[in-house]
């Protein structure tokens, strides 16, 4: 059965992900009316200017009871305090999902945020994103081809389930859905380790006395690997601190294995370091040719 239009969508946080999901949905032609909140009035007003909402929302309750859809694309930080904000105000038939890159955190403030409104979230993690931030650095292709993993709650309807996962279609996405326990394990080790190793490095060498020097004969493999360095430390902050039992977990790991390179490279055992970088090459390859 083909889904009805979105008449109106309330964003919370029209930045790079919160203004993309606008942007598609509005060149599909899929939605009537944006209405975005936010922190920053410059950054909102620059979200009008660009077309990426239709207006600044002032009034919750009066936006959210006929609203058909509401996105919070705010930090994880911020969940907790915009849930308990807005789930007063929320229409019956209003559905919500998140943005969050970490799951299990975000499920349990919905569950004791939005009470018996609960079934009308569906959690969501869209797998895209940039270094650059804000409603001027939002595109409508952002999520063209990118995953999105949904994590519904056994209070969803399969109704509620595929609504949320049309909208995120209608952007492009490829929708998986995973327990939120299966999707903080997944992203600890394949998104937020890679993150805090990336910012390790950086700030490792910011701390040295001669790091200009070091910088300038930087190349594409030590740029490549702290690309992610750029993005939001508030952001990283916030996921890394939500996930911190399975982050940490992973990172036990990651030092068992560098303290195994250590080793080989302290005795000169070049079997040992060929055998780690052929398996790591092998892996790697094969996974490109998958993409």
């Amino acid at each position: 059965m083909k889904q009805s239009k979105f008449k109106k969508i309330v964003i919370f946080g029209v930045g790079l992900i919160g203004g993309s999901f606008s942007l598609a949905l509005r060149k599909a032609r899929e939605v009537d009316s944006v209405v975005g909140f936010g922190r920053s009035e410059q950054s909102l007003a620059n979200s009008m200017h660009l077309g990426v909402i239709d207006r600044i929302g002032t009034d919750v309750a009066a936006e959210l009871h006929d609203a058909d859809l509401v996105l919070l694309a705010t930090p994880v930080g911020q969940m907790a305090e915009l849930m308990s904000r807005i789930g007063p105000h929320l229409g019956t038939r209003t559905l919500v999902t998140d943005c969050g890159s970490t799951k299990s955190d975000v499920v349990r403030e919905a569950y004791a945020q939005l009470g018996d409104k609960v079934a009308q979230f569906v959690p969501a993690h869209p797998i895209a994103g940039a270094e650059q931030s804000g409603p001027s650095a939002a595109r409508a292709d952002l999520f063209q081809w990118k995953k999105v993993v949904l994590t519904p709650l056994p209070e969803n309807s399969a109704e509620t389930v595929a609504r949320v996962r049309h909208a995120w279609e209608l952007c492009g996405a490829m929708v998986s859905e995973l327990t939120p326990s299966q999707h903080d394990e997944i992203f600890a080790a394949v998104s937020h380790l890679p993150h805090l190793l990336s910012f390790a490095l950086v700030h490792d060498l910011a701390q040295r006395e001669h790091r200009d020097i070091l910088l300038s004969f930087a190349a594409s493999g030590f740029r490549d690997f702290t690309r992610i360095a750029a993005s939001s430390p508030e952001m990283w902050r916030d996921i890394c601190l939500s996930n911190r039992e399975a982050l940490h977990k992973e990172l036990q790991l990651y030092i068992a294995e560098l303290t195994n390179m250590s080793s080989a490279l302290e005795s000169g055992d070049a079997a040992k370091l060929e055998q780690t970088f052929r398996a790591a090459q092998q892996l790697r390859a094969g996974w490109k040719m998958q993409q």
